[in-house]
């Protein structure tokens, strides 16, 4: 397959490529240098490096596009600029992708295109699949619900459309599970607030060949939850993650705490999204770690 890709040298990116070495790559990033020796053990010589989407008026050289672009939602606190980075870095790529889907007489036969889990918001102990409908007002349900809108609009009889509704991605090199390592190494971790708030997570291999699936399904479209089959709740997630650093865990954080450090952005971790997989496990896509012990035993078992 020729396929194009926004978002490469992140997280997920990174790792996805080393699975896609037999298609041909175009890669679109600011810093093609930079992306190259970011890129190295994933390059098979298969990945091409453009600087702006501007090099292409419409899509009919592709195959498929695979939109992950956007700047980190946690990363920082949201104030009213980084909110407007947050959305702009989403939004107005995925338009200038979409026009060109529109530009096209032969447009690419699939658009997989990221979002979050955090379009569901609070849905409290309840478990729920793909068709949940959900409209409120929170910043990140807001956000997933334009990108998502906006990546509809490339649907045609040529073009389907999958939509990545991602947990929390698990790979101590990065995203979410990088962040919380320290206190554990130092012996002061722990559940956060209650601790009773469902976590969906998935394994970052599960992540990226959840995607390659995507990409070879002719029949997969609309919205996927990209999170492992058996959500656990932030304390059982604790517990865990201890345990797999053999560290104590016996310490909390209050929600105050975790309130006046990160301010609005805190309800990333107290929403509770005890989300399944339901159109994933439906189309037979086959999980290598379905649960959280063999999950991060696999991610920390040389942890001394």
């Amino acid at each position: 397959m020729d396929i194009l890709i926004t978002g490469g040298t992140g997280f997920i990116g990174r790792e996805l490529l080393k699975l896609l070495s037999t298609h041909r790559i175009t890669l679109v990033t600011r810093q093609p240098s930079r992306a190259k020796q970011t890129l190295a053990h994933a390059d098979m010589g298969n990945i091409h490096y453009i600087s702006s989407l501007d090099e292409f008026s419409d899509f009919n050289q592709f195959d498929a596009v695979i939109n992950l672009a956007g700047e980190p939602i946690a990363d920082k606190r949201w104030t009213a600029a980084q909110k407007s980075k947050i959305c702009q870095s989403r939004w107005q790529l995925t338009e200038q992708l979409v026009e060109r889907f529109h530009a096209s007489t032969e447009a690419p036969s699939v658009f997989i295109s990221g979002s979050a889990v955090g379009y569901y918001g609070d849905q409290q102990q309840h478990p729920f699949d793909e068709s949940l409908q959900v409209n409120n007002s929170q910043f990140p349900h807001q956000v997933c619900a334009r990108w998502e809108e906006i990546a509809l609009r490339a649907r045609s009889e040529q073009t389907r459309v999958c939509l990545l509704r991602t947990g929390i991605v698990l790979d101590p090199s990065g995203g979410a599970l990088q962040k919380m390592l320290l206190p554990y190494k130092m012996g002061i971790g722990g559940p956060i607030g209650s601790g009773k708030q469902y976590m969906p997570w998935i394994h970052r291999q599960d992540m990226v060949k959840a995607i390659e699936f995507l990409l070879n399904t002719p029949h997969a479209q609309g919205a996927f939850n990209l999170c492992a089959p058996h959500p656990v709740t932030n304390r059982e997630f604790s517990h865990q993650l201890a345990k797999a650093l053999k560290r104590p865990h016996f310490l909390f954080t209050p929600k105050w705490a975790i309130r006046l450090l990160m301010g609005e952005s805190s309800v990333l971790l107290f929403d509770s999204a005890r989300a399944k997989p339901k159109k994933l496990t439906e189309l037979e896509f086959t999980f290598t770690y379905s649960r959280l012990k063999p999950a991060l035993h696999n991610l920390f078992a040389h942890t001394e």
